[in-house]
C-alpha cells in the first residue's frame, strides 16, 4: 500500500451481492471523501478484478455468509496483501478465527450502517498498517541474524585455514567489504562458497 497517500486517495473495493447494502457502503465511503469506489456484487471470479483494479483497501460484506463461501473468501485474503473489513450479520466463533488467521483486518458481525463505514475502514488500515511493520520488522530480524550466522561461519573458515586469531579474521572480513564495498554479509557469503568448492 502507498503509504504515501492520504485516505482520501485510496481506492476501494466493495464486494457485495446485495445491490442495496452495497449502496449503503457506498454512500459511507463518499460522505467519508472517498472518490476511488469500485462496487462489484458477484464474488466469483473475484481475484480477477482484485488483479486489474490493484484496490488499496477491499471490503466485503456479505449478509448470509455459507461455509464455501466464506472458505473461497479466505482463500483469496489470504493471497492478497491488503487492508481488509469484513461485514456480516451473523457468525460464529470458528468463522471469526478463520477470518483472522485468514488476514482480515477487520471483522464486523452485525453492523452495516453507514456512519461505521468510515471507522471501520480506518480500523482496518491501520491495523493492517501494523502488522505489515511487524512482518517487516520479523523479516529483518530473521534476515539479521542469518547474516550474523554466515559471517560466524566465514570467520571460522578463515581462522582454521589461515591459522588467524579470531579478531583478525573478522578485521579480514570487514576490510575486503570495506575494499569492495559490499555487505560483509556478502563477502562471508563467498568465503563459505570458496570454502565448499575446496574442500
Amino acid at each position: 500500500m502507498n503509504i504515501g497517500m492520504t485516505h482520501r486517495d485510496l481506492t476501494i473495493l466493495v464486494i457485495d451481492e446485495n445491490a442495496i447494502r452495497a449502496s449503503i457502503i457506498e454512500e459511507g465511503l463518499r460522505e467519508a471523501g472517498h472518490a476511488h469506489v469500485t462496487v462489484v456484487h458477484e464474488v466469483h471470479g473475484i481475484a480477477r478484478t482484485i488483479e486489474t483494479l490493484m484496490p488499496d483497501v477491499i471490503i466485503i460484506d456479505i449478509e448470509n455468509p455459507n461455509r464455501d463461501m466464506m472458505e473461497h473468501l479466505f482463500q483469496l485474503t489470504r493471497t492478497v496483501s491488503r487492508p481488509i473489513a469484513m461485514f456480516v450479520d451473523r457468525s460464529d466463533t470458528a468463522s471469526i478465527e478463520a477470518a483472522v488467521d485468514a488476514g482480515v483486518s477487520a471483522y464486523i458481525v452485525d453492523g452495516l450502517k453507514k456512519e461505521r463505514v468510515k471507522p471501520i475502514l480506518d480500523m482496518a488500515v491501520s491495523r493492517f498498517n501494523a502488522f505489515s511493520r511487524l512482518q517487516r520488522e520479523l523479516a529483518d530480524a530473521r534476515s539479521a541474524l542469518e547474516e550474523r550466522k554466515l559471517i560466524e561461519r566465514a570467520k571460522g573458515i578463515l581462522m582454521k585455514m589461515k591459522g588467524l586469531p579470531e579478531e583478525e579474521a573478522f578485521a579480514l572480513l570487514r576490510q575486503t567489504a570495506m575494499n569492495e564495498k559490499k555487505k560483509m554479509s556478502e563477502i562471508a557469503q563467498s568465503v563459505v562458497t570458496a570454502a565448499g568448492l575446496l574442500m
